[in-house]
């Protein structure tokens, strides 16, 4: 393990933290709250780990390992964590060291689940820090950095194979730090045109910014504890089902529409079957809350059609924000809404869950199998995209779900044992591992996680950089052979 270039990287993307606890400074100020002091306080701190770091790491090896790769991104999102926590946990915000663990890495992981029954006695300062905490986890603090940083330009790849999301690692220029400056600019674009947009519904500057992070990070934390439906407003709840749909497709694809190389969209089997699997649960679960009985009401028809739009669509992208309790619908549409949890929109997104790409795969996998059971003798490839898909990949891929279910299945039985109920095991566990936000039961929408066993807070709090990191990249660290020179 090459220690000096682990604590140079790492230094150098708290050094990042810093800066940016410093600017957020600024929004005490100018709203008048005097909380601005904790942030200085934070960023102090953040500048002096990435000092002490810095200097243990200086004269490192020029370039990064796998090994160097996993450690760097999983200690780096605790390490943020850590200090992201403090302006919650200084300022009496959250006065809970594990609550104010538990709310910071799921903003930085942009899950979404939260602690919080006071939301809006939050100060200004901390309330943009929560979704801030969104925005830079969801593109990912390295690739960010990535943007940002020229130090990582020769030995970005193995720290940008370890964060980003699904089986292949998609890159739309050769250079690393050229295609996150990309990844970049296009998640700012979409961040500001939601912003705009909201404004337009009578958001206030301050919430609009707030929940554009929330959206196009695929995270989930509001201003308001009622969450969107604190706005009652169609126009605001369609604009945000809009972008969230948009923020779980692959970033990629809007930088091969913006070179007019559509194409490459038209062929995209993943962006197929997502818009076809969304549009299909979204209809199923509206006619399930329509009432039959008076098809004549349009307004009813509507609501049903829109509750069900934004739920769906949350849950998928696994935003996780609500504008309506699902519990109370029929239980028909927990399991839809379990199953969209699971499955997760586009690789290459914000989102969370297995991802579209790898449903898809292994649902031909299994689809193929029986072909070949008929005819022992016929060679079938599995295409994608309309190309082979390598056996390595296949092999990965259905590695992955396999080991994600297993995971899952674990992490409820550890939450039952820990005193909590069935559906807030199964709910907890799978909203946290696939970063949605709410669960089931008293975690579900109306609820939330400030009653869960303080064990199954740090436990839920690791399934969370699990599952935002793709599982290996934190399961690695555990294996004694990872650490063996």
């Amino acid at each position: 393990m090459k220690y000096k270039v682990v604590l140079r990287v790492m230094g150098s993307l708290t050094l990042v933290e810093g800066i940016i606890l410093l600017a957020v400074c600024l929004i005490p100020i100018i709203y008048g709250d005097n909380d601005a002091a904790y942030f200085l306080i934070s960023s102090a701190i953040s500048f002096g780990f990435s000092g002490l770091a810095l200097l243990l790491g200086r004269n490192p090896s020029s370039t990064i390992g796998k090994r160097e790769g996993s450690v760097i991104v999983t200690f780096t999102w605790i390490i943020f964590s850590l200090i992201g926590l403090l302006p919650f946990w200084l300022s009496g915000s959250i006065p809970s060291f594990t609550d104010a663990f538990f709310e910071t890495i799921s903003g930085f992981t942009t899950t979404g689940a939260s602690i919080l029954n006071n939301i809006e006695e939050l100060s200004h300062g901390m309330l943009f820090w929560r979704s801030m905490t969104h925005w830079i986890g969801g593109l990912g603090i390295i690739v960010i950095s990535l943007a940002i940083l020229p130090v990582f330009s020769t030995s970005g790849t193995q720290l940008f194979a370890a964060e980003t999301t699904g089986p292949t690692k998609d890159k739309i220029h050769p250079k690393i730090n050229e295609t996150a400056k990309r990844l970049f600019l296009i998640y700012v674009i979409l961040t500001a045109s939601e912003t705009i947009l909201l404004l337009f519904g009578g958001m206030s500057f301050f919430d609009a910014v707030c929940h554009s992070f929330s959206t196009i990070a695929t995270g989930g934390f509001s201003t308001k504890q009622a969450s969107i439906a604190y706005w009652d407003s169609p126009y605001i709840q369609y604009i945000i089902s809009l972008f969230m749909i948009l923020s779980g497709i692959n970033f990629s694809l809007y930088y091969f529409g913006f070179k007019n190389k559509f194409e490459k969209i038209k062929e995209n089997e993943e962006l197929r079957y997502y818009l076809i699997v969304l549009f299909v649960f979204v209809s199923i679960v509206a006619l399930s809350l329509v009432d039959f009985s008076n098809l004549g009401n349009f307004k009813m028809l509507e609501q049903a059609w829109r509750d069900s739009l934004f739920t769906v669509s949350s849950l998928m992208t696994t935003t996780g924000f609500c504008t309506a309790d699902y519990m109370y619908w029929k239980p028909l549409t927990w399991v839809i809404l379990l199953i969209v949890m699971l499955t997760g929109a586009s690789a290459g997104s914000t989102s969370g869950g297995i991802k579209m790409i790898r449903v898809v795969i292994s649902g031909k996998a299994c689809y193929y199998e029986f072909k070949r059971l008929i005819h022992p003798n016929a060679i079938i490839p599995i295409r994608y995209n309309g190309h082979l898909v390598r056996e390595d990949i296949l092999t990965r891929v259905l590695a992955f779900t396999l080991l994600y279910l297993v995971v899952a299945g674990f992490g409820i039985l550890v939450l039952a044992m820990s005193g909590m109920g069935f559906l807030e095991s199964v709910g907890g566990m799978i909203t946290c591992l696939g970063g949605v936000g709410p669960g089931l039961g008293l975690v579900g929408p109306a609820g939330n996680f400030h009653d869960v066993p303080e064990f199954s807070k740090w436990f839920l709090s690791l399934m969370m950089l699990a599952g935002r990191l793709e599982l290996y990249t934190v399961f690695l660290l555990f294996t004694p052979a990872f650490w063996k020179n």
